[in-house]
């Protein structure tokens, strides 16, 4: 067995860290024995790092207090070794060793997880999917799309676009993010309200458990042949193996959009007004509503916003199919006294929605923030909005406190919250964004909402899943136990530790 020491995060509490002057003055080496690296790197042709730089460079994922962290010199954890295989043979190989070796094995796609997913708090090896880029069919007839999960998905929507293509699932993170990703922690898209979220989109699978196993489901469109075991990988962010291989619903490139956005004096009324076009069977494939701090904070150089709630929508697909979401949205929201802004403030969402520069802006200054999405259904949704808005103003030190709302159902709705502020004189950047953070989700467990609506759980929310999930979250643990008994998948992840207690 291969002792790896668990550097800044002991059973996902965040106890010490681990400076830049530790990494390269003490040259911590690489823990995993020599004669496995050379397993390794038989497998997958010399694909194998233990260089420093690498080391560093895997380190984190895109949580915001990473940034701070990284800018004061400090690091959250360090893998001892990266490994990029290029097949379900190679990834299959490695689980063996990790499995026999009790190596912690961290799932790794494009890096952009927000809430330390990735973070290798355990040491071990991070297991990079990027070589796993191929497009291994699209059946026009099906419409489906059979790729390798470690596929960049810009890169991927691209190829489809190509093709006269598209899979609907825009996230913002669709530049810098990977579809075994959005598999991992069950992620949805801009256009989700049309296309669906990827639980939605996925059709078939092909993972490798801990154990080098490899299970596959079969491209049909559904099946009632007992439990869907295969749907346990869906937002189980690397705790049950790795998924190599998937496919994906995908559609005809939409021949026609209309844009189209509205101003309302209150919040309830904008929200009123969606629930009644969601209420018609009506599925525009963008629904965005902003309260009135965000309005005016992203939609500055629109006439007449200020004190206002905007709403903006995006209709694509058949051109008569469009034309009738149009019209029917439209009277909705005008009956309930909206005026109309034209489709120049979607115009500049659709420009600007890939924009994630605020934390390279605002961390330097000291200033920490972080976006939190969570769900709750109508029947609460007002409410629950003005309790979460003001469970992050109690926290001394806050001075943004907004919110817009970015996914949509019959049954209920996305809030996308955002918070930031300057910690209190003596109080560290991380106990003060904790403290943020513990406050909304228990105030969100209060009001009837889920913690996470497409993130994830990571680290940040770990502690929270227990509570969410209540008796199911014992049956979860007993799964883990089953299908990874060593605990070498991501562990310390989930609030799932590593006694399965």
């Amino acid at each position: 067995m291969v002792s790896i020491p668990c550097f800044f995060i002991d059973k996902c509490c965040f106890e010490k860290t681990m400076t830049y002057e530790t990494v390269f003055n003490q040259k911590r080496e690489c823990a995993v024995p020599k004669k496995i690296i050379q397993k390794l790197n038989e497998i997958t042709s010399n694909n194998v790092s233990t260089k420093e730089v690498d080391r560093v460079s895997y380190s984190k994922d895109y949580m915001p207090i990473t940034l701070r962290w990284i800018l004061d010199g400090k690091l959250p954890a360090l893998p001892d070794c990266i490994v990029w295989p290029e097949n379900t043979t190679q990834v299959s190989e490695i689980l063996k060793i990790a499995n026999n070796e009790k190596i912690p094995v961290i799932p790794y796609g494009d890096g952009s997880g927000v809430l330390g997913g990735s973070i290798p708090v355990q040491g071990g090896m991070i297991l990079d999917l990027k070589k796993m880029d191929k497009v291994i069919e699209i059946d026009d007839s099906s419409l489906l799309a059979t790729v390798q999960t470690g596929i960049n998905g810009m890169n991927f929507e691209r190829y489809l676009n190509q093709h006269s293509y598209t899979m609907g699932h825009i996230p913002q993170s669709l530049y810098c993010s990977s579809l075994g990703g959005w598999i991992a922690c069950k992620a949805a898209g801009q256009f989700s309200t049309k296309y669906g979220k990827i639980e939605d989109i996925l059709v078939a699978l092909e993972a490798v458990l801990p154990d080098g196993s490899v299970i596959r489901s079969k491209k049909v469109p559904r099946s009632s042949t007992g439990p869907s075991v295969e749907r346990l990988f869906l937002g189980s962010e690397g705790q049950f193996g790795i998924v190599t291989e998937a496919t994906f619903k995908i559609w005809p490139y939409p021949e026609k959009q209309i844009l189209e956005s509205y101003v309302f004096s209150e919040l309830s009324d904008a929200l009123e007004s969606v629930r009644n076009i969601m209420r018609k069977n009506v599925y525009p494939a963008v629904i965005r509503v902003y309260d009135k701090n965000e309005t005016l904070r992203h939609f500055y150089d629109t006439p007449n916003v200020k004190d206002k709630v905007m709403l903006i929508l995006l209709m694509e697909g058949d051109e008569k199919l469009v034309e009738l979401e149009d019209n029917i949205s439209s009277y909705i929201c005008k009956s309930k006294g909206a005026k109309s802004c034209g489709e120049k403030p979607v115009k500049h969402w659709l420009e600007t929605r890939f924009n994630v520069r605020e934390s390279s802006d605002f961390t330097p200054k000291g200033f920490v923030f972080d976006t939190v999405e969570v769900s709750v259904s109508w029947k609460y949704a007002l409410e629950f909005y003005n309790k979460m808005i003001e469970s992050m103003r109690e926290i001394k030190g806050v001075v943004v406190a907004s919110a817009h709302s970015s996914h949509f159902y019959p049954q209920g709705v996305c809030f996308y919250f955002t918070f930031g502020g300057v910690p209190p004189k003596n109080v560290e950047p991380f106990n003060f964004y904790q403290s943020v953070w513990d406050n909304m989700m228990k105030t969100c467990i209060d009001q009837h909402g889920s913690i996470s609506h497409h993130h994830g759980i990571g680290l940040i929310r770990s502690k929270w899943l227990s509570k969410e999930m209540g008796d199911r979250f014992n049956l979860l643990k007993k799964i883990k136990h089953a299908i990874d008994p060593n605990n070498i998948m991501n562990p310390g992840k989930m609030g799932i530790n590593n006694e399965y207690q």
